[in-house]
C-alpha cells in the first residue's frame, strides 16, 4: 500500500482540469476578477485591524488564496485573511510582535495539515451550532469595538486591550471626535449597505473606498482639510512581494504560543469547512474536507514566511465567487493573480485610503458576521444550548478567543456526553406502542409509487443529523413525497432543527414534498418555535404514519408521479 492512498490528499483542481473548457474559463476569469476586487478592501482592512501593515493583509490574500485554490478540496472556496482572526492575531502581535505571529501561524498550519492527514475533517463538522454562533457573534462585537477609534477619528495614544477598558477609554476621549472622520465613516457604512440596490456585481465596500478616498484627496488638496487620517499617515506601503524569511524559533516561544496557535487552527478549520459546506449547498457539490484542511495547513505554513497572517476559507468571498459564476478552483487562482497585480501596480495608491472608511468597511463586516438573527433564534432553544451560546459569546468578548474556544470545546464534549446519556435512557416510547400491532400493520402498509419513507430512531441532534443527510444522499431515485417517521425521536436540538430545515429546503428546491410523521409533543414544540410550520405547512406534520400516507396520496393526486421508463 503506498503512502498517497493513506494520506487523504486529493486536490480538486486536478479533477476539474480534466474536462476544462473555454466557457468554464471565461466564467472563472470574470468571477476571479470580481472576487479579487472584492477581496482588496477586506484584505487591507483585515491586515490593519490585525495590528500589522496593510500590505501584509494583501500578501496573505495573494499567497494563501493561491495555495488554497491550488491544493484545496472545494471547487469554489476562496481563501484569505478573515475577520474571525482579527482578534486573536491582534493579541499575538501586541504581546509577541510579528515574529511571534509568524511562528504561531506556522504552528497552526502544521496542526491543520495534521488534522487533514489524520482524517479529522468529518469531526470538525460536529461542532455544535450554538458554539459556532457564540464565537462568531463574540468576534463580531470585538471587531466592532476595535473600530470605534478610527470611525470617530478619536485622538488617543493607545487603545486598551480588554473590552470594558476600551469602551471606558472611548467615552473619556469622545470630546476629541473628528467630525470629518465620523461623517466619512458613516457615509461609507451607508454606501456599503445601500449599494447592492444599484449593482450586485460591484461590491459596496470597494465603491465606498474609491469614492471616499477621492473625496478625502480633494478635501486635502483643494479644501486644505488635513485632520482626516489615512493609511499613509500610519504606514509606509511597500508595493512588492517580499522575499521569504525563516523566523527565529525557540522552544520557549513555541510553548507560550501553543494555545494561540491551537485557536488559530481550530478557527481556521471550522471556518473553512463551514464555508465549504455552505458552498456545497448552493452549487450542489461535495467538498473533500480532509484535503481542504491540508490545503489550509500548507497555506498557513507558507504564507507567514512572506510576512502574511493566518488565512482560511472566507464565506463572503466564496459566495461572491459562486454568485458570479466561478465553478472551479481556477477562479480562486485568478483572484490571487488579480490581487498581485493590484499590489504591484496600484499599491502606492492605497496610502490615500482614509482610516475612517476602512473602519466603516469593518463595521459592516462585523454586522454581517454577528448573525444576530440566528443568535436571537437560538435563545428560544433548550436551556443547555442557550447556556453554551452565552458562555462562548461572553468569554469571546470579555476574556479572549483562546479561552472561549477551549471552554467551548469542553462544553461541546460535556453536552455531547449528556445527550448520549439522555438518549440511552429514553426507551419508554417503544413500549407504549405495542410492537405486535405495529409489526402487523407495518407489513401491510403499502407505500405508493413516488413516496419514500424514512424512520429516525433516537434523538435528532448534531451527530444524527449528519448521518441522516448522508443516508438521504445514498438514495437513488427522487420521490415526490418524502415521509420522515419521527415516532422514535424523543427530542431534537437546534443543530438537528437546522439540518432538518436545510434538508426540507433542498427537497423543496428539487420539487419533493416533505411530510413528518409521528412527531411527539416536545419535538413538535421545538419545530413550532423554530418556524417549521411556515416551511412545511401545518398539513404536512402528521400525528402518525396512516395520516402521513393519506396526506401523501392527496399530494400525489395533485402531482402525479412521473412514469418510469423501462430501458
Amino acid at each position: 500500500m503506498d503512502i498517497t492512498q493513506r494520506i487523504p490528499f486529493k486536490p480538486v483542481l486536478a479533477k476539474t482540469l480534466k474536462n476544462y473548457n473555454k466557457q468554464l474559463f471565461i466564467k472563472d476569469l470574470l468571477s476571479g476578477i470580481i472576487v479579487g476586487i472584492v477581496a482588496l478592501p477586506l484584505a487591507i482592512a483585515f491586515g490593519i485591524a490585525s495590528g500589522v501593515s496593510p500590505e501584509r493583509g494583501l500578501i496573505t490574500a495573494i499567497i494563501a488564496g493561491f495555495l488554497i485554490s491550488l491544493l484545496g478540496g472545494s471547487k469554489v472556496q476562496i481563501g484569505g485573511p478573515t475577520g474571525a482572526f482579527i482578534v486573536i492575531v491582534y493579541g499575538i502581535v501586541e504581546k509577541f510582535g510579528t515574529s511571534g505571529l509568524i511562528i504561531a501561524t506556522i504552528m497552526a498550519g502544521l496542526m491543520l495539515f495534521a488534522m487533514g492527514a489524520l482524517k479529522l475533517g468529518g469531526i470538525i463538522k460536529f461542532m455544535p451550532y450554538p458554539i459556532i454562533v457564540g464565537f462568531t457573534s463574540g468576534i463580531a462585537v470585538t471587531i466592532f469595538s476595535t473600530q470605534i477609534k478610527d470611525l470617530f477619528g478619536l485622538t488617543m495614544d493607545s487603545v486598551p486591550g480588554d473590552f470594558a477598558s476600551k469602551w471606558l477609554a472611548y467615552f473619556q476621549h469622545m470630546d476629541t471626535t473628528n467630525l470629518w472622520s465620523l461623517g466619512l465613516g458613516v457615509i461609507s457604512i451607508a454606501l456599503i449597505f445601500l449599494w447592492p440596490k444599484v449593482s450586485k456585481k460591484i461590491p459596496g465596500s470597494l465603491v465606498a473606498i474609491v469614492v471616499i478616498t477621492l473625496v478625502v484627496y480633494i478635501l486635502r488638496e483643494l479644501g486644505g482639510i488635513t485632520g482626516i487620517e489615512t493609511i499613509g499617515d500610519r504606514f509606509s506601503i511597500n508595493a512588492s512581494l517580499p522575499k521569504p524569511e525563516a523566523p527565529k524559533i525557540n522552544m520557549e516561544l513555541i510553548t507560550t504560543l501553543f494555545p494561540s496557535a491551537f485557536t488559530i487552527a481550530i478557527l481556521g478549520a471550522i471556518e473553512s469547512l463551514l464555508s465549504a459546506m455552505v458552498a456545497d449547498g448552493v452549487i450542489g457539490s461535495k467538498h473533500d474536507s480532509n484535503t481542504e484542511l491540508m490545503a489550509q495547513g500548507v497555506a498557513n505554513i507558507v504564507t507567514p514566511l512572506f510576512g502574511g497572517i493566518p488565512a482560511t476559507g472566507a464565506i463572503a468571498r466564496t459566495m461572491t465567487n459562486i454568485n458570479n459564476g466561478g465553478r472551479t478552483p481556477v477562479a480562486g487562482l485568478i483572484h490571487a493573480v488579480v490581487l498581485l497585480l493590484i499590489l504591484l501596480f496600484l499599491g502606492p495608491l492605497t496610502k490615500y485610503i482614509p482610516m475612517a472608511c476602512l473602519a466603516g468597511v469593518l463595521v459592516v463586516v462585523a454586522y454581517n458576521m454577528s448573525e444576530w438573527r440566528q443568535f436571537l433564534n437560538l435563545l428560544k432553544m433548550p436551556k443547555s444550548d442557550v447556556a453554551v451560546l452565552l458562555i462562548t459569546f461572553f468569554l469571546t468578548v470579555f476574556m479572549d478567543l483562546t479561552v472561549a474556544i477551549e471552554v467551548g470545546l469542553i462544553l461541546a464534549v460535556v453536552l455531547f456526553m449528556r445527550r448520549i446519556m439522555e438518549t440511552s435512557s429514553v426507551s419508554v416510547v417503544e413500549e407504549e406502542l405495542k410492537p405486535e400491532e405495529y409489526a402487523e400493520s407495518d407489513e401491510r402498509l403499502s407505500i405508493p409509487n413516488g413516496v419514500a419513507v424514512y424512520e429516525v430512531n433516537g434523538p435528532f441532534f448534531f451527530g444524527v443529523a449528519n448521518k441522516f443527510e448522508e443516508q438521504m444522499d445514498m438514495m437513488g431515485e427522487k420521490p415526490i413525497v418524502r415521509i420522515i417517521r419521527m415516532r422514535k425521536v424523543p427530542f431534537i436540538d437546534s443543530t438537528g432543527v437546522r439540518n432538518l430545515q436545510n434538508m426540507c429546503k433542498l427537497a423543496k428546491r428539487e420539487g419533493i414534498v416533505t411530510v413528518l410523521s409521528g412527531v411527539n409533543s416536545s419535538v413538535h414544540g421545538v419545530l413550532e418555535r423554530s418556524g417549521f410550520y411556515g416551511l412545511l405547512g401545518e398539513d404536512n406534520i402528521c400525528p402518525h404514519i396512516y395520516a402521513a400516507l393519506e396526506r401523501a396520496s392527496v399530494i400525489l393526486e395533485n402531482n402525479p408521479a412521473p412514469k418510469k421508463h423501462h430501458h
